[in-house]
């Protein structure tokens, strides 16, 4: 089973999941803005990804210039937020057998499966 967590507005995440579909991929669609990550799946994630929880904040976003840039704020208090705000989460991001992956470039996808 192949996991993607999609934002249907994005089109990396698109062009990430007719990847994924195109390989026939048995696939698990989580439209993670209508279901949002729970503190613990977002922990989980990011420690599939091996990455810090600021690397997956999308910091671009209005809401993140506007409330959280330039400010110290804890990994923790990232998730936090995270679930809070899942518009601030990196997408699309990928999992398969325990690994994981952000769909950008869409190709990069190929990877892990």
């Amino acid at each position: 089973m192949t996991t993607i967590y999609h934002n249907p507005r994005c089109s990396k995440s698109r062009q990430c999941l007719t990847i994924l579909e195109e390989r026939k991929e048995d696939l698990e669609i989580i439209k993670y803005l209508e279901t949002p990550l729970s503190e613990e799946k977002l922990t989980e994630i990011i420690n599939l990804l091996a990455i810090k929880p600021i690397d997956l904040v999308r910091k671009n976003e209005t809401i993140w210039k506007q409330e959280f840039k330039n400010k110290d704020i804890t990994d923790s208090a990232l998730i936090k937020i995270m679930c809070e705000y899942p518009k601030l989460i990196e997408r699309p991001i990928v999992i398969k057998n325990n690994k994981a992956i952000i769909g950008r470039p869409p190709e990069k996808v190929i990877d892990i499966l």
